[in-house]
């Protein structure tokens, strides 16, 4: 019986909750506040640093042109022979620069896969792929290196402005997969030991081409 009556008295109190409106405790949090200062180096810099940390390669190019004989030459030095993208559009713009030599072959049998991104989170080094570029996670997780191209303009400050820079291309109709890439899968769950490419690529680059006059 105390127990019946202890739920209704807390229904009661919920109902009563429900009808009054209760302000925000921190309304500031809808608007323009960064939790981080504004930065004061160029965005590219402050990417560079960051994701270099996170032993990513960094390689910055003044145009595509540039961008593209960086990433062929790097295939040449490394001797890769099946080198994986699903992107069209990519495809397209290394076959305008000469180079048409894209595998056949499954991702599984890949030596690198090269993939676009949606854009650069510069503050935490992140590169944010989507199901709409890559057909899922399979091109920036499956092989043993992974090449990410990306131009200056898509280069935003913080996560924030990452998802508004997303909500603001596809409004709507986002992605049905969006990730952030922070530099090479790592793992320190065995006797806490840090072991890199557990989960992903061993190898990640990031080609940042310059597209801002």
């Amino acid at each position: 019986m105390d127990s019946q009556k202890s739920r209704e008295n807390i229904l009661k109190k919920i109902r009563k909750a429900l009808q009054q409106s209760v302000p925000l405790p921190f309304p500031e949090a809808d608007g323009e506040l960064h939790a981080f200062p504004a930065p004061k180096d160029d965005l590219a810099v402050i990417f560079g640093e960051q994701f270099t940390k996170l032993t990513g390669r960094f390689i910055y190019c003044p145009d595509e042109a540039e961008g593209m004989r960086s990433i062929v030459e790097l295939i040449r030095q490394r001797e890769w022979k099946e080198v994986y993208s699903v992107e069209e559009n990519l495809k397209s713009i290394f076959e305008k620069n000469g180079f048409n030599s894209f595998s056949e072959k499954s991702i599984a049998e890949s030596d690198a896969s090269i993939t676009t991104c949606e854009t650069l989170v510069a503050r935490t080094g992140s590169m944010v792929l989507s199901a709409a570029l890559t057909e899922g996670r399979t091109a920036s997780v499956y092989s043993p290196v992974h090449i990410c191209i990306a131009y200056t303009s898509q280069l935003v400050f913080d996560i924030k402005d990452a998802i508004r820079f997303l909500q603001k291309k596809y409004g709507n109709d986002l992605p049905s997969l969006i990730s952030f890439a922070t530099g090479p899968s790592r793992t320190a769950d065995i006797e806490k030991t840090l072991v890199v490419g557990v989960h992903g690529p061993k190898e990640v680059f990031c080609i940042l081409i310059e597209d801002l006059q």
